[in-house]
């Protein structure tokens, strides 16, 4: 059963992306400024691509424990006043420092109100070369956008970092890289105290 999900879920979000894709080609849309003559997408939309095929598996939340992606049992929402949340973060640190699309670091699940959890986002993660706050010469790129950072470890031992959210299985209306989403929200009890 989850193995023919998982298809499923693939075969769905392939012809989604192929949509995305078409869509613009099709409106005969300019690239956009600064971008190459294909728009400067072809590379990212390929690996998108690739993240909805490496990830479509793990909508089935056991798929992605057994993949090694560690749950945490708190739901992380802005703490800085602002709306959204990530929802529960779930950590691989065998990719740490993976800018390979099939590879993020990390899973976020949200609550799906029947008891289980859905995947919403996806994140990588790569360590700042000085692990000084004040630096930024080794920001990394993809998709063709550049990781937000560096940024000081969120927990102890975590070393200074960039990181980068893509909200692939959930729409975020602040936007695709942004690293909260308002559409994601925690459930009361559910925070770290």
């Amino acid at each position: 059963m989850a193995r023919s999900l998982a298809l499923a879920l693939t075969a769905a979000a392939s012809l989604a992306l192929a949509a995305v894709v078409a869509a613009p080609a099709a409106s005969g849309a300019p690239p956009r400024p600064g971008a190459g003559a294909d728009g400067g997408a072809g590379r990212a939309v390929a690996d998108r691509a690739l993240v909805y095929k490496a990830t479509a598996r793990y909508q089935v939340h056991a798929n992605g424990v057994a993949a090694g992606y560690k749950p945490d049992k708190y739901c992380v929402f802005d703490k800085a006043g602002g709306t959204g949340a990530l929802g529960y973060p779930h950590f691989n640190h065998a990719y740490d420092n993976s800018l390979d699309p099939a590879k993020p670091a990390a899973l976020y699940y949200e609550d799906d109100g029947r008891g289980g959890k859905r995947l919403v986002g996806v994140q990588w993660l790569v360590y700042d070369r000085d692990q000084k706050l004040t630096t930024d010469d080794d920001r990394p790129t993809l998709f063709g956008v550049p990781f937000k950072g560096p940024k000081p470890g969120n927990f102890p031992g975590q070393p200074v970092h960039y990181a980068l959210q893509l909200w692939l299985w959930k729409d975020n209306p602040g936007g695709l890289f942004q690293t909260f989403n308002p559409a994601v929200t925690c459930l009361p009890g559910t925070t770290r105290p």
